[in-house]
């Protein structure tokens, strides 16, 4: 019997397409949805549609309150009337990811390789694996859908970046620009440790119930909690940690083990507990395996310059001189893959000691090369 699950339930703006997806594994999803959110207009010549491709934690609601937080969208900062994806002048859309849990077609979504009577079974471990090429197609669909045949824009930070990289790969007749943000062509073995990391965690809460802890009405809280906290550590910079907490107490210095000490300690396990709330643990195990997977270069015969041969996109490669998650370097190697494609490509490191997290925050200079880049791309564009 399946059991209530633990998260609210919400009613996502989603498209279902009846005829599925193959996906890089083999195997072929029979039904796809997507969930999507959109913001401000598309134009009478469907010119200005711009794509936001989401990071890891997040999700499609990219600029509004979130239905399970409560708390405000989280591009907020950038996505909106006269912000640097101008809401007024852009038709912005953004898709949870195929194997997310805000609608999309994963790990919580009902098996659609069971009788129509059997589906109210989910798939948990059973979903099968997916890469950045699959969420892309996915992607590609709802596009489709849309009535938008070239994308003005694809932009993205972090795991989004990559999406992006994808998008400019497999599509590159459909974008117009695209801004690959805190990103890289692969995931490096650094990065692919840390997630492995995070999702032991999982495994080793006593709640995982071999990956169907809903059936028992259950959540792995305990492990998703530690992944996220390990994870939002590598999200920030030394600068940032020092600058936000230092070696603050909570209270009065005490010898004890178990309660918060530092204030530092306090904001992680804030973070590992609200991203339960919100987030599915099959789900953070699937998207973690997608972006370990990645390596664009791989795909094209380990040049990565083959990925963008003839490539007519605008390109704006941007990075953070804090950021040690996706180092400046692996930024520069994408440039130089772009220069050797003969593309379009501009590239900029932003300093800022906000590490990684750089292009979720208020960040001035970035905030001024990505308003830069997209109002010079929609004149050149005819907009």
């Amino acid at each position: 019997m399946i059991l209530a699950d633990t998260q609210p339930v919400v009613a996502h703006q989603a498209v279902r397409f009846e005829d599925g997806l193959l996906l890089d594994c083999g195997v072929r999803l029979r039904e796809l949805t997507v969930a999507y959110r959109t913001y401000g207009r598309l134009n009478e010549e469907r010119s200005n549609a711009l794509l936001v491709c989401h990071a890891l934690s997040g999700d499609q609601y990219v600029a509004e309150t979130h239905p399970l937080t409560g708390k405000p969208g989280w591009w907020e900062a950038v996505v909106g009337p006269g912000r640097p994806v101008d809401t007024r002048r852009f038709f912005v859309i953004s898709a949870n990811v195929l194997g997310g849990c805000m609608g999309s077609t994963g790990p919580r979504s009902p098996r659609d390789d069971q009788p129509e009577a059997e589906r109210t079974l989910l798939w948990g471990t059973d979903f099968p694996p997916v890469t950045i090429r699959d969420m892309v197609r996915a992607q590609k669909r709802l596009i489709e859908h849309l009535g938008i045949a070239r994308l003005f824009a694809v932009l993205g930070g972090s795991m989004g970046g990559m999406q992006v990289l994808e998008w400019a790969a497999l599509y590159p007749d459909c974008v117009f620009a695209a801004v690959p943000i805190a990103s890289a062509a692969y995931h490096s073995a650094q990065n692919i440790a840390f997630h492995e990391v995070g999702r032991q965690a999982i495994f080793a809460d006593p709640e995982w119930a071999g990956g169907r802890y809903w059936e028992k009405g259950k959540v792995p809280a305990r492990g998703l909690a530690v992944a996220r906290m390990a994870a939002h550590i590598t999200y920030l910079s030394e600068q940032a940690l020092t600058r936000k907490f230092g070696r603050r107490l909570l209270s009065g210095p005490s010898l004890t083990l178990f309660d918060d000490l530092f204030e530092v300690e306090s904001y992680l396990r804030h973070q590992g507990s609200t991203f339960v709330t919100r987030f599915d643990a099959n789900s953070y195990l699937t998207i973690t395996r997608a972006m370990d997977f990645f390596d664009l270069a791989a795909e094209h015969d380990d040049d990565l310059a083959r990925a963008f041969a003839g490539s007519r996109t605008r390109f704006c490669v941007i990075s953070f001189s804090s950021d040690w998650l996706f180092p400046t370097p692996q930024s520069r190697a994408i440039a130089r893959a772009l220069n050797r494609a003969a593309a379009n490509v501009s590239f900029v490191e932003v300093e800022s000691d906000k590490g990684h997290d750089a292009f979720l925050l208020d960040e001035p200079a970035f905030h001024r090369t990505l308003s830069g880049f997209l109002s010079g791309s929609a004149t050149a564009a005819g907009f």
